[in-house]
């Protein structure tokens, strides 16, 4: 138990308070990580980095640069030149961060151009990413690079859509813990083929930075003690019935899920004198939810409308799918037809009505 109530207020427990002062003391002392996330290469991640790290110098922050890629644009370089610079060492080929230097210059900022990098034998960490948090750990704020061919977990899906991937790779663990992440877009193509591949790593890399967000906010919410209780994400609940166009209502329901990496749940409460054409209707329907990858549930009660209600707010549904008959029968006029009451009752979830 997180607290009792007492009044209007809520006393927390020392075992809770620890944990907060805990996370606080954490976060305090930790760097701030911001990414400049590509889909694409060439399209100005490095020139976007350096030049925040240029703006922030110029306001009087304590900004060095701790790693460039090989080759550096004309307009990059002149950005370097502005900034002290902290140079990595070649070792067997491979440029490894200065880390006893950077450590012990401790700035306020170091700006790391390429966080994809594995070190070689016997350096102090075995990847880059790995300085980065011990950089991160000991007060240092970075600014860092990457594209999304590089994150372990999407790999299968850029050699999907390009046919290829590189070696070094970084858990997208480490992107996920990120503080603030910037997209860069890359310019739009004339080749129709090139342009489709664009659009997919694209859509790809913002679910991404959605599930970022997310992150960040159940962390922002576990540093000031409060338990979430409704997912940011869509949580998307169908209501099936045997003449609602379920086919219509959970392919889209697939589709908004899938933009916003959510979860699609689906459903029919039983009834009663149902005809051979009805239940032969509500298994189809089952069926083309399964063939959807819905959570599917059958459930019982007299009334479907808080049926439904009791469902979605036990599975933080954040929008209810239903069809909907326009005719009124003489018994709807005096008490509300049952869609009139379930959007009543749903407070704080959108209702989404297909006409059948």
């Amino acid at each position: 138990m997180s607290g009792v109530e007492v009044g209007p207020f809520v006393r927390r427990d020392a075992e809770t308070l620890l944990r907060e002062i805990e996370a606080a003391e954490r976060a305090d002392r930790r760097g701030q990580l911001k990414i400049f996330l590509g889909y694409a290469s060439g399209i100005g991640k490095s020139f976007r980095l350096f030049d925040e790290g240029r703006r922030r110098h110029e306001r009087g922050e304590d900004v060095v640069v701790a790693a460039i890629q090989p080759a550096v644009a004309p307009d990059v370089a002149l950005i370097i030149d502005s900034i002290e610079v902290v140079p990595t060492h070649e070792v067997a080929g491979v440029p490894v961060l200065d880390m006893p230097g950077l450590l012990a210059r401790h700035p306020g900022v170091c700006l790391i151009d390429g966080v994809a990098y594995d070190n070689p034998p016997g350096s102090r960490h075995a990847r880059r990413y790995q300085d980065v948090e011990e950089l991160l750990e000991a007060g240092i704020s970075v600014i860092t690079s990457i594209n999304l061919e590089y994150i372990q977990e999407q790999q299968a899906f850029v050699r999907g859509v390009v046919g290829r991937v590189p070696a070094p790779t970084v858990p997208q663990q480490f992107i996920s813990r990120a503080d603030e992440v910037v997209v860069v877009d890359a310019p739009p193509v004339a080749d129709a083929e090139a342009g489709h591949r664009l659009s997919a790593l694209r859509q790809r890399t913002l679910l991404l930075t959605a599930e970022v967000v997310d992150h960040q906010l159940e962390a922002y919410l576990h540093l000031h003690g409060v338990q979430p209780s409704w997912g940011t994400q869509e949580r998307i609940l169908v209501c099936m019935t045997p003449r609602a166009n379920a086919a219509k209502m959970l392919a889209s329901g697939r589709h908004n899920v899938d933009q916003f990496h959510g979860e699609l749940y689906a459903i029919y409460v039983t009834q009663d004198r149902l005809t051979e054409e009805d239940r032969m209707a509500n298994e189809r329907n089952v069926l083309l939810a399964r063939a959807q990858r819905a959570h599917v549930d059958v459930l019982e009660g007299d009334d479907a409308v808080p049926t439904i209600i009791d469902y979605a707010r036990h599975h933080n549904i954040t929008q209810i799918f239903v069809g909907h008959n326009l005719r009124r029968t003489w018994r709807s006029r005096l008490s509300g037809t049952p869609l009139e009451r379930l959007i009543r009752e749903a407070d704080g979830m959108d209702v989404r009505v297909f006409p059948q």
